[in-house]
């Protein structure tokens, strides 16, 4: 059977700056304590971008490990000969403990039955395997995975001392669910919480961890021995806007795509699935090759494009492969169109597309799909972070 592979016979793409990822990490390794690593969370395709090429943008940036979602993505990277510590952060099958070995990728657990599991899967391999370097992972307000009390931990600690021979205590780690809200009362409470929990260990691992983006924006992020730097590593507010950002983040990707059919209508016409939007006037109609099967989503039709420099409003619901835009004046076909990013003096952020969306910043970037082609740059926007420093200053 064979899949589609990603498309690069069309005029849409999306362009990641490389250079930008590198130097939003150098921005943040700059500021670890001695005995802080940065772990570059590339899960999600590196959140839409390129898995294997933002790793290794972030890794000559300076982090030291990675942090994916499943198994596979670890996978990824090994293949790609990126060798540095992988931690997978989701809960994986037991069964695959042999390869989380084999591959020295380590896992995240959530209780002493998935060692269990994982250790009789080991054994009935029949293959020599170096310990397998596990994270407990503490539930302290998320409500998603981990452990929730001390008694859940000592069972832990006490089956890895007695199994020493297929398991290492590498790291205990939480997550903290509104890190980047302006009420701090939630994430105090879970740090309180994670602080208490990790008093319990009779010996601490390696890594003891909580920082996510932003608690590293905004909060202690010296209180963690790995800053795992997801979404801001890729120039995106992790809290959407809502709050002002401490240091500059240069957005790494844009989205542009050119008008492949340019038309005038006049009063009275209709456009697009519905007939919802009606011209009033004569206008000048330009049509895109993008659409929500690209990740461009139907709830995006509130939202404008750029056009050398101007805007221009989305004209009746995006198709699944195609949509439409009211010009200002005539256009050629072949246009240049950004749909995220810079044109002329203005800008589109993933942010700003989210607020039409309904959604976040990190489901913009995440959603757009393998259709459209990757094309990486190694190209420093200096203009543009000097317009975010000064946006900066203005908002602090």
């Amino acid at each position: 059977m064979k899949f589609m592979k990603p498309a690069v016979h069309r005029n849409t793409k999306i362009t990641v700056n490389t250079k930008a990822i590198e130097q939003n990490v150098l921005n943040r390794v700059a500021l670890l304590e001695p005995n802080q690593e940065l772990f570059a969370v590339v899960k999600a395709n590196g959140y839409g971008h390129g898995a294997v090429e933002t790793a290794l943008a972030a890794k000559a940036g300076g982090a030291t490990g990675f942090c994916v979602a499943v198994l596979d993505e670890a996978l990824e990277l090994r293949e790609a000969g990126i060798s540095d510590p992988i931690l997978v952060l989701g809960i994986s099958r037991s069964e695959d403990a042999v390869i989380f070995a084999e591959q020295q990728i380590s896992a995240t657990i959530s209780s002493v039955d998935w060692l269990l599991e994982a250790s009789k899967v080991m054994m009935d391999s029949g293959k020599t395997l170096p310990p397998l370097h596990v994270h407990l992972a503490l539930d302290t307000g998320m409500g998603r995975i981990g452990v929730r009390n001390k008694r859940g931990i000592s069972l832990v600690e006490k089956f890895i001392t007695s199994h020493h021979e297929y398991f290492a205590l590498e790291g205990v780690f939480t997550h903290f669910a509104k890190a980047d809200d302006e009420d701090t009362a939630h994430v105090e409470a879970q740090l309180a919480k994670f602080e208490e929990l990790v008093d319990s260990f009779n010996e601490l691992p390696k890594y003891v961890h909580c920082s996510n983006s932003a608690w590293a924006l905004w909060h202690r992020p010296e209180l963690s021995s790995i800053v795992r730097y997801g979404v801001a590593m890729y120039g995106i507010n992790p809290s959407n806007g809502e709050l002002p950002l401490p240091v500059a983040l240069e957005p790494a990707l844009s989205l542009t795509t050119e008008m492949v059919y340019v038309k005038q209508l006049h009063k009275g016409d209709t456009i697009s699935y519905g007939a919802t939007y009606v011209c009033q006037e004569s206008e000048w109609i330009a049509t895109l090759p993008i659409g929500y099967a690209d990740g461009w989503l139907r709830s995006y039709n509130t939202l404008e494009v750029l056009v050398d420099g101007k805007r221009c409003p989305v004209a009746g619901r995006i198709c699944m492969d195609q949509m439409m835009i009211r010009l200002p004046e005539y256009y050629p076909a072949g246009t240049k169109v950004t749909l995220i990013g810079k044109s002329g003096e203005d800008l589109i952020t993933a942010e700003e597309v989210s607020h039409h969306g309904g959604t976040i910043g990190y489901e913009v970037v995440c959603l757009l799909s393998d259709r459209i082609p990757r094309e990486y740059v190694a190209e420093f926007a200096t203009e543009t972070l000097d317009d975010l420093e000064e946006e900066i200053e203005i908002a602090g």
